[in-house]
């Protein structure tokens, strides 16, 4: 066991709570229990995983792993008898959560309220389950309390009296979230009695967990508040500022329920505190956020879980406690985190098949971590539900209930077959969507192409489908599946997102133009959309116009400033433009909302390298590494540094062996202008001894009388890299454009051809019909400018590469001294050549375009 940090340690759940809130709220001394607690600790973003359906999320929390290894997988599932639907409850989870293990280790734990926990499980300690604090009596009539719902049994009295009814709410409960609730007719407005259900449901659970703290001996403590997600699905959007289209009435009547939410919670936080002593560790967590400016959707999709779309994918993160930093921010922390951090924090092994990591930069020292293979494997009691447990059909109802009114599922049909399909197939999209997340991205796609055989009109199928055809360049099965989706779904319900993704397949199949077009359109019809914003951004991007791309990125953060895909994608521009102290700004941004993201390590290690930074640069690679350990690149920039700045030969011969074992090959390629020489060049190194990676597609003519010596996939090398392991240990033609489009894991060898510019255009003309005297005259300028641009981009980014080394010939020393020049071309490439057969290929007579001064 690693060294114990924590003696006890209580983790409260703030479901939807979000910095872009909380933070003007404490600017303003509104929430200074909260704003005290972040000055003895540590507090950062957290990121969610997809889909943010809370009973996913918060089993996610819980266990440290994703729902297809937990088992939970949205709000309901088919009953055991399969002829009905329920609430998902603590018996589907199929690993143990934190409590298990450390009832395992014969630690008490009391848990309240968690998502879900029901039935109560029989561990050693307290659980009150998800169901407690529902309420479906009228005031007055027997309020029972459900089976299940608390172990042990000897505190049901205690824990059925603690609970809150609606109507026990006052006017002075409720007239901090409504001021003007006496002026609302409540028979006409039912707002009203929804934001007492909702404050009673939090009290309930805070009389449980407050008296479990004073009354119950414990050493692990969770409590988890459902309230400020309800509270902002049901008044959000009268959050000021003032949405468009809402009337003044219901601003005014409704704008305080959200901050009235959030200053509750901060008084119940002040309670709690006040109960623990200081021996305990404290962290509050929330499984996302939820949007609260100006990206509020004003309508959602019709379609199951649709509130979850007002959801944002960075929650909050705070802890603090002995051996806990103080006044800190942590980055990069995620929600699969949680459990881990808490295995740290009580010296317990870390299971490997635990997908999250424990935030140890929180801690004052080092805990020692050990790992085990997984918890599942250990004995023990853990105190689990027996597989075999009957469940309370009328509990299950009550749940289900509460579901549909906050409108998180349908009601089910009254067709149980058909109910139990339905939830059956959304299970599976939600798995989907997770086995997405977690770029498991292979085993999505059947569970998709099964779905959309059954509901060939649900467009998400489609979409999330479409995402996993392209991330594995499956182009045509994408493009007849955006077909498919046109000829079953009608006009009218076909959502933008179709053309969306067909811009996005004209992008990636490197018909930049048809693409540019179709965002351009779009970006007229959705002017607020970051994401058309980024895409236009990549067209440039891939382009090497970086000045334009930047133009784009910064359009994308002004509509989403916490958008780390735009974030990332400017600070790369302003890295290509050489201005690394702006680059940082960025990719630092990025990394505090998500710290596991290795191209983002990887560039801010290449603006230390701008900036001279050597050392630092250097650690940066290094950190690229543990999350990236095959990036080969990575490690060739650090051989560069340890070898020529830091003078570490140790450290060089480390990183030279790990770039021998991951190496794919060597590739030798003919590079430049199209009509520089690159075919000549190609014909000297065959000739030599040289093998290439040629096809037959493209037979001989007038303009290349000894052969082209191309290799057609070269064309989509933008999209497709996949071949390039046949390219190893041969020699291939690529053009100068498709240069930065190389996978990083081969080392290169590129002899880049030069030209006259006029004489290669000419010689572009010539082929394209025209005669050498018109060409000579009619050549485009504008042209000649662009590709001189392109090729100062692609200049700069090959001297950025460590895997690459160039040698420039130009065309017309080897015409007039090819002995001279397949001398230098063999020691580059290791004196590997027949000299002799290489000068036989140059023929003088084929300088037909050469252009007089």
């Amino acid at each position: 066991m690693g060294k114990r940090l924590a003696k006890k340690v209580l983790v409260i759940g703030w479901d939807a709570a979000d910095w872009k809130i909380i933070k003007p709220l404490m600017d303003t001394g509104k929430m200074p229990t909260l704003k005290k607690f972040l000055a003895e600790g540590t507090w950062g973003n957290i990121a969610t995983l997809d889909p943010p359906l809370s009973p996913m999320l918060w089993t996610s929390i819980a266990t440290g792993k994703r729902a297809d290894q937990h088992g939970i997988l949205g709000f309901v599932e088919p009953s055991a008898d399969n002829k009905g639907v329920k609430p998902v409850s603590s018996t589907s989870r199929k690993v143990k959560a934190i409590w298990n293990i450390l009832n395992q280790q014969g630690m008490k734990s009391n848990v309240v309220g968690w998502w879900p926990s029901h039935p109560a499980e029989p561990i050693n300690g307290v659980m009150v389950s998800n169901f407690y604090q529902h309420c479906s009596v009228k005031y007055g009539d027997e309020w029972p309390l459900l089976k299940g719902v608390v172990h042990p049994e000897r505190l049901h009295d205690e824990m059925a009296n603690l609970r809150v009814h609606p109507v026990e709410l006052t006017m002075a409960h409720i007239l901090p979230f409504v001021p003007n609730a006496r002026k609302i007719d409540v028979d006409k407005d039912q707002r009203l009695f929804a934001v007492s259900k909702v404050l009673s449901h939090c009290a309930s659970i805070h009389n449980a967990a407050t008296y479990l703290m004073e009354e119950e001996e414990w050493d692990f403590m969770a409590v988890y508040h459902d309230a400020i997600d309800h509270f902002s699905h049901l008044a959000m959007k009268y959050h000021p500022p003032q949405m468009k289209g809402l009337s003044d009435e219901d601003y005014k009547n409704y704008k305080h329920v959200v901050t009235g939410g959030y200053l509750f919670h901060d008084m119940m936080l002040e309670r709690m505190l006040n109960l623990i002593d200081d021996d305990t560790t404290v962290m509050i967590i929330s499984d996302h956020g939820f949007h609260s400016d100006h990206l509020r959707p004003t309508s959602l999709p019709d379609e199951p879980a649709a509130p979850a779309h007002e959801h944002r994918p960075y929650g909050i993160f705070a802890i603090k406690g002995p051996n806990i930093k103080k006044g800190e921010q942590v980055f990069g922390a995620s929600i699969i985190d949680v459990t881990p951090t808490l295995l740290a924090l009580y010296g317990l092994p870390i299971g490997k098949d635990m997908e999250g990591k424990p935030l140890v930069e929180c801690f004052t020292e080092n805990p020692f971590l050990e790992h085990i293979e997984s918890w599942e494997k250990v004995d023990g009691i853990h105190g689990m539900h027996d597989e075999n447990l009957q469940e309370d059909k009328w509990a299950n109802q009550e749940a289900l209930d509460q579901l549909v009114e906050l409108g998180y599922i349908e009601k089910p049909d009254e067709n149980q077959a058909k109910a139990v399909e339905n939830a059956k197939n959304e299970s599976k999209f939600y798995l989907a969507r997770n086995l997405i997340d977690g770029n498991k991205i292979d085993k999505a796609i059947p569970i998709l192409e099964e779905l959309i055989i059954t509901d060939k009109k649900a467009f998400r199928f489609y979409e999330k489908l479409a995402v996993c055809y392209m991330n594995k360049k499956m182009f045509k099965e994408c493009e007849q599946l955006l077909i498919d989706a046109r000829k079953n779904i009608e006009v009218e319900k076909l959502p933008p997102l179709v053309d969306f993704y067909e811009a996005d397949l004209y992008a990636r199949t490197n018909r930049l133009n048809l693409a540019s077009k179709k965002f351009t359109e779009l970006e007229l019809k959705f002017p607020k959309s970051a994401s058309i914003q980024i895409e236009l951004a990549k067209i440039e991007h891939s382009k090497q116009n970086w000045s334009e791309a930047e133009i784009f990125y910064a359009k994308a953060i002004d509509i989403d400033p916490g958008n780390s895909v735009a974030r990332h994608g400017l600070g790369l521009c302003k890295l290509r433009q050489e201005k690394p102290e702006e680059a940082l700004i960025e990719f630092f941004n990025v990394i505090e909302h998500t710290y596991f993201y290795p191209q983002c390590h990887y560039h801010i290690a290449e603006a230390l390298v701008q900036l001279e930074k050597y050392s630092e640069a250097a650690q940066a690679f290094e950190l690229t590494l543990t999350m990236a350990p095959k990036m080969t690149r990575a490690r060739k920039w650090l051989i560069d540094i340890y070898e020529n700045y830091l003078n570490d030969n140790e450290k060089v011969l480390f990183h030279k062996e790990k770039v021998k074992e991951a190496s794919k090959g060597d590739v030798v390629i003919v590079s430049g202008l199209p009509r520089s020489g690159t075919s000549m060049m190609m014909q000297m190194l065959t000739k030599g001894g040289l093998k290439a990676l040629v096809d037959e597609n493209r037979e001989a003519d007038k303009n290349n009388p000894k052969g082209y010596y191309e290799y057609e996939p070269v064309k989509r090398l933008a999209n497709d890299n996949s071949w390039m392991h046949l390219a190893s240990g041969k020699v291939i033609k690529v053009i100068a454009q498709l240069l930065p489009s190389l996978p990083p894991n081969f080392n290169y060898k590129i002899i880049f051809m030069q030209r006259e510019m006029d004489e290669v255009l000419v010689s572009q003309q010539i082929m394209l019909g025209k005669k050498k005297e018109k060409a000579e005259k009619t050549f485009s300028l504008p042209l000649a400018e662009t590709y001189k641009k392109q090729i100062e981009k692609t200049n700069t980014w090959l001297d950025s590469q460590p895997n690459i080394d160039i040698l420039p010939i130009n065309y017309a020393e080897v015409i007039n001294h090819p002995q001279i020049e397949a001398e230098k071309i063999n020691a580059f490439l290791g004196n590997i050549l027949s000299q002799e057969k290489m000068v036989q290929v140059v023929d003088s007579n084929l300088y037909r375009s050469k252009v007089k001064k």
